[in-house]
């Protein structure tokens, strides 16, 4: 347990920057003695005390109020302005909190709290290089600030500028000798860049700083490693034994010991332990977790599979090691194996569905889609109130055309998870392949209304409108609203082409038209709306090129595009 705690606490001062919400502890509070004129109504105590309970209630307006107040009594307070700041930064109106942090900055560049904001409002704006800035400025100034150091380092990990975390975590373990997670970042740095001997060194002087923790064992061992053919297999052995002996459940450890006994040739030691996690995977669900992790991930299959088939000698019949090969195979592209051991997978199993999906998709790529349908009907049979197995079914529809049989299974999908946007989404996208815009239009405003953040729904139903010709301005505020959530989505970036195109706005049409096939290159859709966009600012050999590329890709409904490219050859249609 303190071995998962301080690891987490490590974790959490590296990634901070993730966090949407959560800011630096306070450090100071209004400087006032506690008098009658402390607690008076004209006090900025007293209007900064109100302003802490409106804003537990939710009574946000009145806390920026009051807290206004406060600083029109105390306009010298940097920390009424901090606050004031960290206010509109918690209700996601970071512009404004940086107004307020540039304000204190200007008179007071060196206020530590003020910078240590700005970096914490930088970072959750994935501002990265203005959050270094002030990060770097606060240990400057500030050379005891061990966290701060932590954060920046981890900052340039993140970005992979190795040297400027080298130099971070340097000054660090200076200012910090005893800093264990100070010197486990040097270390894993220096492993990094190749200095496998320096990284070593740094590793063992934080495993005398906390000789229980095994990250740092998994860290030498990733430098033993990567030493090749001078790599010193009794010293890899030890270290594994040497976890195991402290945290003989560590599935980790077992795992990657059975793999180098596999490796060295140790066949029974590796089947051996193969054997015993097999047997525990049938209650330790975390060694199933740490197989997908460290090898089906990152595809390693044929190592996942020498540990999978290990671990079926000790569990021949458990579904979750059936499953996690079957990926393995189908990763492998053994169709074959992977079905063999899908169809292993048991109803009841956390997996069934999973397996399920994939057999059918195993039978479809075989080309019998009769299969892959009548299978998802018999799984629908034991489990009739899984709404995903009539979600996939309707999937196999829709590709075969049998909108109808589509809608049918959607509908009863939704009939059963009513909130999921998903199935709706789905249905929406039906209608519209079947020409039954009026039904898609009005899906996608009920995929909407579930989800007003629905990014997919709203890019859907705006380019429906552009492609037919109708409500335009209300397609432009859609796309618009929906490239807020997805502003490198290149479909979305088309559509809002489309919309000025239709329009008559050809050239900030070609705008993001251009910026749309930037991001999807082959989308033959896409290629052409540049085509048509070129044509119409009088650019008939981009509009020509484009149409070529457009019909390279295009597998269907190629007539009209020949026509044009015929048209710009001087060709006779």
């Amino acid at each position: 347990m303190k071995n998962n705690i301080l690891t987490l606490i490590i974790i959490i001062i590296i990634i901070s920057f993730s966090s949407g919400c959560t800011f630096f502890e306070r450090k100071a509070q209004p400087s006032s003695k506690k008098s009658i004129a402390f607690y008076a109504p004209d006090s900025s105590y007293y209007f900064f005390t109100k302003a802490q309970i409106a804003r537990k209630r939710g009574k946000f307006e009145k806390a920026f109020e009051y807290l206004e107040k406060a600083i029109k009594i105390d306009p010298e307070s940097l920390y009424l302005k901090r606050e004031l700041a960290l206010f509109y930064a918690q209700q996601n109106n970071k512009d404004k909190a940086l107004v307020i942090i540039k304000n204190i900055l200007e008179k007071n560049p060196d206020d530590v709290e003020t910078l240590i904001l700005s970096g914490k409002i930088h970072q959750n704006l994935k501002n990265t290089v203005a959050a270094k800035e002030a990060y770097k400025k606060v240990i400057a100034i500030d050379k005891t600030r061990e966290n701060i150091y932590l954060i920046l380092g981890g900052l340039y990990i993140k970005d992979n500028e190795m040297s400027d975390a080298l130099s971070v975590f340097r000054e660090l373990v200076h200012n910090f000798p005893a800093s264990y997670p100070g010197r486990f970042f040097l270390g894993k740095v220096h492993s990094q860049k190749g200095n496998y001997k320096e990284a070593e060194k740094q590793l063992k002087k934080a495993l005398d700083l906390q000789p229980e923790l095994v990250e740092p064992r998994f860290e030498l061992l990733n430098i033993y490693h990567a030493q090749g053919k001078k790599q010193d297999p009794d010293k890899i052995y030890k270290i594994y034994k040497d976890i195991l002996k402290k945290n003989p459940n560590n599935a980790r450890a077992a795992l990657e010991l059975g793999c180098y006994y596999h490796e060295k040739g140790k066949v029974r030691d590796a089947e051996k332990l193969f054997i015993d996690l097999g047997k525990r995977s049938e209650s330790e669900f975390a060694i199933i977790l740490n197989i997908l992790q460290l090898y089906i991930e990152k595809k390693k299959y044929d190592t996942a599979i020498t540990i999978l088939e290990g671990m079926l000698k000790g569990s021949p019949e458990n579904s979750n090691i059936h499953h996690i090969a079957g990926i393995a195979f189908y990763g492998k592209k053994d169709n074959d194996k992977a079905m063999i051991h899908f169809k292993k997978v048991k109803h009841g199993s956390r997996f069934y569905q999973d397996a399920i999906v994939h057999i059918s998709y195993l039978y479809q790529e075989k080309g019998d889609i009769k299969k892959a349908i009548n299978h998802l009907k018999d799984a629908i049979n034991k489990t009739p109130d899984d709404p995903e197995l009539f979600y996939y079914l309707s999937t196999f529809y829709e590709d075969t055309q049998k909108f109808k049989d589509a809608e049918t299974a959607l509908k009863k999908a939704i009939e059963i998870s009513p909130n999921e946007e998903k199935f709706l989404f789905r249905l929406g996208v039906v209608y519209d392949k079947w020409d039954r815009k009026e039904d898609s239009m009005k899906t996608m405003k009920a995929v909407i209304k579930l989800n007003p953040e629905h990014a997919n729904a709203m890019n859907y139903l705006g380019y429906t409108y552009a492609d037919l010709g109708i409500n335009l301005n209300e397609a432009e505020r859609l796309i618009k609203e929906a490239l807020k959530y997805k502003p490198d989505d290149g479909y979305i970036t088309d559509s809002l082409g489309w919309v000025y195109f239709k329009k008559g706005m050809f050239t900030e049409a070609l705008k993001f038209l251009k910026k749309a096939v930037e991001l999807v290159p082959d989308d033959p859709i896409m290629l052409e709306h540049l085509g048509d966009a070129y044509l119409k600012t009088n650019d008939r050999v981009n509009a020509l090129k484009f149409y070529k590329r457009s019909l390279k890709n295009k597998k269907k409904d190629k007539v009209q595009l020949e026509r044009k490219i015929k048209e710009l050859t001087g060709e006779k249609p």
